[in-house]
């Protein structure tokens, strides 16, 4: 799915309009039935319907939703925002409420008049909408903060009033609307996946209101969300006459003193990505530790017995991961800056071998093309520098990619994935259970492996990630999020993989 910016949803309004053709307030009729059947689906008749609108068009969607939920015999209060001239559909739609007789309409024209709201009231905000450009100040604001204040039950229509559709910098968070649910039209904002605009969001959902098919091809978008479908375009089918050659061997540097399950987390990761082969390289001690817990492995030792010092002779591997457990001693330092000297396959680099290259920007530079960097936000603050906000990260985060060739992987609750070329996806599988420790090492061989089966860089590491989030959705299923572990999504990765097809 494209993700657009504000500017964009308005034009493909507009060229609904004009297309299709379809009257402006026609269209927001279409929105305002799919907010009512959404709202009639999750709430009883016996709570108070609280409907507060704004004088644009939000205003007049929100006006549409509360004429509708009366006719199915809901409760419903209206407030409308005096706070500039009404938009002509608004209007319409306030004349249509008042000729219907079924809906108490009240004006806010100053503080002494803000909207009654009981603890059993189910609040629905149509404040502002995306068109917003500037902090929500004077009576509006007063209005959100005395909603976030009384309300115990928020439904935000598009977007939550004093948000900003893309950067929400230097925002006033105090007069943004603290949504439960946000039922937003055709496409999620590009504010919706970050961290800190979770709590205004809230849970979003799409409501598609059959906006032009035309107008949603042709307008150019560097942000998608990543979706099944494309997953499953992504993946390669196993031939009849396979054999273990045929799909790779990849070779992962992981483990130190102490951190030999990550070796193990990321070997099997690795395995089960359906490559052919996996050498774990591990430092002498861990010998014992891996041949029996992980006797698929081929086992390559380094001449260190407890670190990564240098890497074996590459010639064999058709892709290599490396840093989950590694840790950050002087000698790993000059094995990882001798691997990226000599290595002609792609990388993945994550964890440990990533503080160590945060601590040498100079190295950024050889990188060998089609690398794949799969830092978490603290792990990419160190290498990009900090950052204020995750919106911020966001934008570094694409900057890096363009300017060192790279693909970065930005872990969290949406993972991000920026190519070179620009393009950014946001990942839709996973959930909380997988704040777990191991579960970026089990994603670093997922995709090490998924690139020694010969995916393209990008590929790998867009089926990788997905793949990833959707075994731990089908582990947070068995085990629960609160009890799964790391090793829980490594046993789920099979079940993830048929659901993808």
């Amino acid at each position: 799915m494209k993700i657009f910016t504000a500017a964009q949803v308005r034009h493909i309004d507009a060229f609904t309009i004009e297309k299709e053709p379809i009257s402006s307030v026609d269209l927001m009729e279409r929105a305002a039935t799919r907010l009512a059947g959404w709202y009639v689906r999750h709430y009883h008749t016996d709570r108070r319907v609280v409907v507060v609108a704004g004088p644009g068009n939000n205003g007049g969607d929100a006006l549409a939703m509360a004429r509708m939920l009366a006719e199915r015999q809901f409760r419903v209060d209206c407030y409308i925002l005096e706070a500039g001239k009404l938009s002509p559909d608004c209007i319409l739609n306030r004349k249509r409420l008042m000729e219907q007789g079924l809906v108490k309409l009240k004006v806010i024209n100053d503080a002494g008049s803000l909207p009654e709201i009981n603890g059993e009231d189910v609040v629905v905000d149509g404040i502002f909408g995306s068109g917003l450009s500037r902090k929500a100040s004077g009576l509006p604001g007063k209005v959100i903060r005395h909603i976030n204040a009384n309300a115990l039950r928020v439904i935000a229509i598009d977007i939550p009033s004093g948000l900003f559709g893309e950067d929400n910098s230097g925002n006033d968070y105090k007069a943004v609307i603290r949504a439960d649910h946000t039922l937003t039209f055709q496409f999620p904002f590009l504010s919706f996946f970050f961290d800190m605009n979770d709590p205004f969001v809230g849970n979003w959902r799409v409501q598609d209101i059959k906006l032009h098919p035309e107008a949603i091809g042709e307008i150019e978008t560097p942000y998608r969300t990543l979706e099944r479908e494309e997953v499953k375009k992504l993946l390669p089918e196993r031939g009849r006459f396979a054999h273990k050659g045929t799909f790779g061997h990849a070779l992962v540097i992981s483990g130190c003193y102490g951190m030999m399950g990550a070796a193990l987390l990321s070997g099997e990761a690795c395995l089960r990505s359906g490559t052919g082969l996996v050498t774990l390289h591990i430092p002498r001690f861990g010998y014992q530790i891996i041949q029996t817990g992980f006797p698929e492995a081929i086992v390559s030792l380094d001449q260190s017995d407890i670190l990564f010092s240098e890497p074996p002779e590459l010639d064999p591997y058709t892709a290599i991961g490396i840093g989950p457990g590694l840790g950050c001693k002087q000698n790993s330092g000059k094995g990882l800056k001798k691997l990226l000297e000599i290595a002609r396959v792609p990388l993945v680099i994550d964890a440990d071998a990533l503080n160590i290259l945060s601590t040498h920007p100079e190295w950024y530079a050889n990188l060998p093309e089609g690398t794949i960097l799969t830092p978490h936000p603290k792990e990419f603050d160190r290498l990009a520098g900090k950052c204020e906000d995750s919106y911020q990260r966001h934008l570094k985060q694409r900057e890096f990619a363009s300017r060192y060739g790279v693909i970065v992987v930005l872990k969290g609750a949406y993972t991000g994935i920026a190519a070179p070329d620009g393009r950014y996806w946001f990942n839709t599988t996973g959930n909380p259970g997988m704040a777990t420790g191991g579960s970026g090492d089990v994603l670093t061989g997922l995709i090490t492996g998924l690139l020694a089966r010969g995916l393209d860089p990008l590929w790998a590491a867009l089926a990788g990630v997905f793949v990833h989030g959707l075994a731990g959705d089908c582990a947070a299923v068995r085990f629960g999020q609160e009890a799964m572990i790391a090793g829980d999504m490594i046993r789920s990765l099979g079940e993830a993989f048929r659901e993808v097809g």
